[in-house]
């Protein structure tokens, strides 16, 4: 089974959210896809200035004007989507990944549950834990960002049953595209990462420089593609989901049979004197 998956790369600029989704639907003209990854707060830019501003950028799921640009998109180019955004609830604003597949009329939200630096200022942790479903016969599972330095994250993705993990974010740290691929390894997934690139600055002096290198990884490690730091584009990539629903690595290992959760730190309290 070919399965075509696209992550788009660019430098949104801060607040200008109709220029920031024409300029998003100009990148898309000629993707042919089966899922497109946008970038974490792809419309609306990332360096908010406090909690008021983001709410001031946030709506809700599915009715508000970036939710709904994302469900014509999704009939446009007959493909899944997932982007982030800041999403308005009746209990507080959260940074979310949506997916929209208009074929099937399918949405789901993921909330981001492991906050950056000053995000824990703006939003709410996420509370939905980490979801999956089926979108044209393959298991999509859902991480935002930051959520890539917690092994944990993407291994209840794949233990959960997802093949493909769509990856909005907005990195800043160096690491992320180093560390994915034995993500993909050690969970035997794809991971398509959509990061933004640009700058963020704000009036009161505020600045924050993106690190760009939009990648997919295979349950090999391998690099599928990777964009440049400062390219503005769609990188489309095809894969064979089957080779992600392999778990065995060799005739007697499994991937999560051979499990022994009894002797993981995950079974005792965290230590207090580690800092």
């Amino acid at each position: 089974m070919e399965w075509h998956v696209a992550v788009v790369q660019y430098a949104p600029r801060f607040g200008d959210v109709r220029g920031n989704l024409d300029r998003v639907d100009a990148l898309l003209q000629d993707v042919s896809a089966d899922l497109i990854v946008l970038p974490e707060l792809f419309a609306t830019g990332y360096l908010f200035q406090d909690a008021a501003e983001a709410a001031a950028y946030a709506e809700p799921v599915p009715d508000g004007p970036i939710c709904q640009r994302l469900a014509e998109w999704s009939r446009k180019y007959d493909a899944a989507i997932v982007a982030g955004i800041a999403e308005r609830a009746q209990d507080g604003v959260y940074n979310s990944a949506v997916l929209v597949d208009a074929r099937h009329d399918v949405w789901m939200v993921y909330r981001k549950i492991h906050l950056f630096m000053d995000e824990k200022d703006w939003f709410r942790p996420g509370n939905l834990g980490f979801r999956v479903t089926q979108i044209r016969g393959v298991r999509v599972g859902i991480m935002v960002c930051f959520d890539w330095i917690f092994p944990e994250a993407t291994r209840t993705l794949a233990m959960k049953g997802a093949e493909v993990i769509a990856h909005p974010a907005n990195l800043v740290l160096p690491y992320c595209q180093q560390a994915t691929p034995v993500r993909s390894l050690e969970n035997r997934v794809y991971i398509a990462t959509a990061n933004r690139t640009g700058e963020d600055v704000r009036p009161n002096g505020q600045r924050l420089q993106f690190t760009g290198h939009s990648q997919i990884t295979a349950p090999d490690a391998r690099v599928l593609g990777r964009l440049g730091a400062d390219e503005e584009r769609v990188l489309t990539v095809t894969i064979d989901p089957e080779t992600a629903r392999r778990k065995w690595v060799t005739s007697r290992n499994h991937l999560f049979l051979d499990r022994r959760p009894e002797y993981y730190t995950d079974a005792v309290p965290f230590c207090p004197g580690i800092i």
